[in-house]
């Protein structure tokens, strides 16, 4: 199998920036384009279990003033073949002493990459 074939990685860590971006300027209609738009995306997140695209949709919408900013470390994509892709990152939200992390799962469709499984999760504090 071709693991981290270079022109796929390019791609998928500038899908992962573009998708960090939006994060960041609350860009909702950015991050729903990240998403895969049907009812077998997920998202689990801290306090939620989101299941299809338009709970992730409501869950961004309801979200005052977008997510937390943060700065990223430790980021991890890799690609396996030319279709499918996991990015983990770990991340420290502004002013919040827990860390966090966070996983995606990529997949290459006709229309371009989008995350098909997401999961967020914080950490005790000094984890």
């Amino acid at each position: 199998m071709l693991i981290n074939d270079p022109e796929t990685l390019a791609q998928v860590k500038a899908a992962f920036a573009a998708y960090e971006a939006a994060l960041m300027s609350n860009d909702l209609e950015r991050l729903d384009a990240c998403f895969w738009p049907t009812p077998q995306v997920v998202r689990f997140g801290p306090g939620q279990n989101l299941y299809g695209i338009e709970a992730i949709r409501a869950f961004r919408i309801a979200r005052v003033g977008g997510s937390p900013q943060r700065i990223l470390a430790n980021t991890v994509i890799t690609t396996f073949g030319r279709d499918f892709a996991t990015a983990n990152t770990e991340f420290q939200r502004e002013g919040a002493a827990r860390p966090g992390r966070q996983s995606q799962t990529w997949v290459r469709f006709a229309e371009g990459w989008r995350v098909v499984a997401a999961h967020v999760s914080l950490m005790d504090e000094g984890s």
